[in-house]
């Protein structure tokens, strides 16, 4: 069973995970509305690895004695100024949420948790994936450009980057 402080923080993960699923669903429909369908399904193929995130935090919860909660998520934004926005702000969301992953690794090193210690180190390197895949989209958008068929260049980029 989980200390109780280490509960509450991993069922606030959950919902973390939970909200960048939803977040990066409401980007891809916006770049499929744009006509940027290597991002949306990018994108989309994103929010569902995001829920894979979430499922495995639930089962751990559950696998412990300890009662997963997935509670009320806000609704993500559906507007953004362009594709440049869209990742400029999945990339600040993804710097979000390995400061609470770290954060919940310091928890439970506090409280000698060692197992949820041990099983958190795959979110970890998951998360330094993700900050490096986002932070070189944004590094192709700068050098690429978004102009004339940079823009197309770019969504196809993103397209070839749908994890299969």
């Amino acid at each position: 069973m989980l200390k109780k402080e280490v509960l509450n923080k991993m069922n606030e993960q959950i919902n973390l995970e939970h909200f960048s699923s939803n977040l990066y669903l409401s980007m891809s429909s916006w770049c499929k509305a744009q006509g940027l369908n290597g991002a949306a399904s990018f994108l989309e193929t994103h929010s569902s690895e995001e829920l894979g995130h979430m499922y495995k935090l639930f089962k751990y919860i559950n696998e412990t004695g300890s009662q997963a909660i997935v509670g009320a998520l806000d609704a993500p934004d559906y507007q953004f100024k362009d594709i440049k926005d869209v990742f400029e702000r999945t990339y600040k969301h993804e710097q979000f949420i390995t400061n609470k992953i770290n954060e919940l690794v310091e928890l439970t090193l506090a409280q000698k948790d060692y197992a949820t210690f041990n099983f958190l180190q795959w979110y970890v390197s998951e998360q330094h994936e993700e900050e490096a895949l986002f932070k070189g989209i944004l590094d192709k958008m700068s050098i690429i450009g978004l102009e004339g068929r940079g823009l197309h260049m770019i969504d196809k980029e993103i397209g070839t980057l749908v994890r299969k």
